[in-house]
């Protein structure tokens, strides 16, 4: 089985390096997909609706819808479950000498994206970026710990260019450029249980049995939430729309953040596992600074493994003991004690870490984005019809179905 496993992964990185070589001028994934960005959205349009929207989450694909509506007087409000905005969007100050992204980190697209995001002209960006093009990057399969050559490594960069924000975060962009000017509206802390949308009215019960009265409602919970029927919705979604749903791959997951004392590790170490991804990476990496934090993110069957663990504190021992076996103990020596962890697979509102749009079909995609009755829309990164990937996704998401609400008449 061991054997069989090993000439598979062996198969699946030469097809990579093949169509990095062959398809590269086809293949659209994160940056390679800008060109499909749209040319105009809801931030291009104005509207005149007089009727209320409900906003069901307050991640970027919520934010981004709510301020279309901030912007054109629409009555609406949007209702959390949590006791903060940015969903999958989360900063930390405290640990290190600049902010670390808890949540989403990597740009998956070209610079100019953010511009096109905020509603702002040309393609010289406001925002310190860094090129994630490695220095240096290892693989490791549990024995053999092994160098990435320059070669490989300038030749995925060119193919899958990557960029990070340098003294920044993706929660400091989601924050400025969309959630200042809407979170004056957010209720809090009130998780969405019923969604009923029989009558004119839509209605939205919460876990304390508020109800909430809309025209028009946009759901923005993960795929996660909606794949654990959390939501009752009435009536119910149809088999065709449930299907869709379940189709969708949502890994499990967490992101593990660790301190030492001095730098012992290279940029990345991708790890090989059976499903999904599992890598070691310096996440200091170009910032300029003097702190030394080396992150751990794992997704698929290796983070139930590691789920099977007693504690967070247990989570970190095997993460050390695992650097230790590659380091000769050079990770336990220099670890500060001081880690976060953030476990987005095991959050009640989360229950997952990221979707892949360009991977699911685009009858799928479209099934997703059709709203009950013209009455409850949805947006997401897995809604997103022009496949930008992660926080870029979203918010084109929330833009796409926020127009789509605000446009269709009964």
């Amino acid at each position: 089985m061991k054997n069989r496993i090993k000439y598979r992964n062996l198969i699946n990185q030469s097809l990579i390096i093949l169509c990095c070589l062959m398809l590269s001028s086809c293949f659209q994934w994160g940056s390679r997909n800008f060109d499909n960005y749209p040319e105009e959205t809801a931030l291009d349009k104005t509207y005149d609706y007089s009727g209320k929207v409900i906003i069901i989450g307050a991640g970027a694909s919520g934010l981004a819808a709510a301020k279309i509506l901030e912007r054109n007087n629409v009555d609406y409000q949007i209702i959390e479950a949590t006791d903060r905005y940015g969903g999958r969007l989360k900063k930390n100050e405290t640990l290190a000498d600049f902010p670390i992204d808890i949540g989403a980190e990597w740009i998956h697209n070209l610079p100019p994206v953010l511009n096109r995001l905020k509603g702002k002209e040309g393609d010289e960006v406001d925002e310190e970026l860094i090129p994630y093009h490695l220095d240096e990057a290892y693989s490791w399969n549990g024995k053999k710990y092994k160098e990435v050559s320059k070669a490989e490594r300038n030749r995925m960069f060119k193919f899958m260019p990557e960029y990070k924000f340098k003294n920044s975060t993706w929660y400091d962009f989601v924050d400025e450029n969309f959630a200042k000017e809407v979170k004056h509206k957010i209720i809090f802390n009130a998780p969405v249980t019923e969604i009923n949308y029989s009558s004119d009215k839509v209605q939205v019960k919460t876990q304390d049995g508020t109800m909430y009265i809309a025209d028009k409602v946009l759901v923005t919970v993960s795929i996660g939430v909606l794949k654990s029927n959390y939501i009752k919705f009435e009536p119910a979604l149809n088999e065709e729309k449930q299907e869709a749903i379940e189709s969708i791959g949502f890994l499990p997951g967490f992101k593990l953040v660790m301190k030492f004392s001095e730098k012992f590790y290279p940029d990345v170490i991708n790890c090989e596992v059976e499903t999904g991804e599992k890598a070691y990476y310096d996440i200091a990496f170009k910032k300029e600074a003097k702190s030394h934090i080396l992150g751990l993110l794992v997704t698929g069957d290796s983070a139930e493994e590691y789920y099977q663990l007693n504690s967070n504190a247990e989570i970190v021992a095997a993460a050390l003991q695992e650097l230790d076996e590659i380091f000769d103990g050079k990770a336990s020596e220099v670890y500060t004690g001081e880690y976060i962890l953030e476990n987005w697979g095991q959050h009640e509102f989360t229950l997952g870490t990221w979707t892949l749009a360009f991977e699911s079909k685009e009858s799928i995609i479209n099934t997703l984005n059709i709203p009950l009755d013209k009455k409850v829309y949805f947006a997401g990164e897995i809604y997103d019809v022009h496949k930008q990937l992660g926080v870029p996704g979203a918010i084109l998401s929330g833009y796409h179905s926020i127009d789509k609400l605000l446009l269709e008449m009964e």
